[in-house]
């Protein structure tokens, strides 16, 4: 295993895998046949996308084939952007229009999205050795927001890289669709289901269970 060292911090920005990032051996090895695969795609760490000022971090699981590992924007071009950003929109945390590539013109307010694994994984399932490996670049992020209020974790392996790029126990607050968790410091860790079409077509998520959470969110930020 070959690491390489991540991309230049200036300004406070926080720390990301460089584009050719060699930490994870089998998402090298991924990499490399989807560039011979589809070369026209991103097919590289996405980077994570909105204004470091934002009180509210998205944190997803990892880009998705043919959604941001394409455009190299996180969520997009896939169906979970397409749950996703219009809700950012509906709540207030974006605005123009979500047109499914990096192009489209939206905007993110007092919002950032980023992923706990920044390279896609075959099946769209990353192993516990990429999960860690990509954990100090959600702690990077973390730690680069100075107005961080609220973390919405989407999925379990969200929720748990959140809690570990903390420097908390799992056992710290179990995940459970729409829950608050308290976080040491005052930080703000809510859960949701993750938007894929999965979820939703099995029914786990709804549409109205999915805007709850950022109804919630927004509450919380203005209480």
């Amino acid at each position: 295993m070959t690491t390489l060292p991540s991309s230049d911090t200036p300004n406070g920005q926080p720390a990301a895998p460089a584009l050719d990032c060699g930490i994870c051996d089998r998402l090298v090895d991924f990499r490399h046949d989807n560039q011979t695969k589809f070369p026209a795609f991103h097919n590289a760490p996405v980077p994570s996308f909105g204004p470091l000022d934002a009180r509210v971090l998205i944190v997803g699981l990892a880009p998705g084939l043919k959604g941001a590992n394409q455009t190299g924007r996180p969520f997009t071009g896939d169906y979970a952007g397409d749950l996703l950003y219009p809700t950012l929109l509906r709540y207030g945390f974006a605005e123009g229009a979500y047109g499914a590539n990096p192009d489209d013109g939206i905007r993110l307010i007092d919002i950032r999205i980023t992923n706990a694994v920044r390279c896609v994984p075959p099946q769209n399932k990353p192993v516990g050795a990429e999960i860690k490996a990509c954990r100090p670049f959600l702690a990077s992020e973390l730690a680069a927001l100075p107005h961080l209020h609220t973390v919405i974790a989407l999925g379990v392996v969200a929720h748990s890289s959140v809690l570990a790029a903390s420097g908390l126990k799992q056992s710290h607050c179990k995940f459970a669709h729409n829950a608050r968790h308290e976080l040491p410091g005052g930080l703000i860790l809510n859960d949701s289901y993750h938007c894929s079409r999965y979820n939703t077509n099995t029914g786990r998520l709804t549409e109205a269970m999915f805007h709850d959470v950022f109804a919630s969110v927004k509450a919380g930020l203005a209480g």
